[in-house]
């Protein structure tokens, strides 16, 4: 996976870039939400998340410090995560502000390693990246 270290490849919205089909891919690979905006696919580099104004302003590093958290663009992206992958950022976001930022990486670390491998669990393909395991579904 990466270092616990690794405080780039959490965005402000929450996402965790570590487990991005963008990031894991092999060719043109992504940097991340806060990384350059070069090999960053367009959607995620004109993102209104991330390139908010408030965030800007305010310095904050996520979004649960914004005086409009969550705002209604983060509930919609939200709920989307949570439909397709099972995933909510809203959700992260909280146990970031909770735990703090290197206890929710290690956290992630758990949540999407291969149980067979030990490599990363893509958020959006549901497969490890390193073996192609599927991801098992945890209660």
């Amino acid at each position: 996976m990466y270092s616990p270290d690794e405080f780039s490849l959490i965005a402000p919205c929450g996402m965790n870039c570590g487990v991005c089909m963008a990031y894991l891919r092999e060719r043109k690979k992504c940097p991340g939400c806060r990384g350059p905006d070069s090999n960053m696919p367009a959607s995620c580099a004109k993102c209104i998340i991330r390139n908010c104004a408030s965030l800007q302003e305010d310095d904050a590093r996520f979004c649960f410090g914004c005086e409009g958290f969550p705002c209604d663009r983060l509930k919609r992206l939200d709920k989307r995560y949570r439909t397709r992958y099972n995933m909510s950022m809203i959700e992260n976001l909280g146990n970031i502000k909770k735990y703090g930022l290197q206890q929710f990486l290690i956290n992630e670390n758990t949540r999407w390693a291969c149980s067979k491998c030990g490599g990363t669990i893509c958020v959006h393909k549901g497969y490890c990246y390193s073996c192609g395991e599927p991801l098992c579904k945890r209660t």
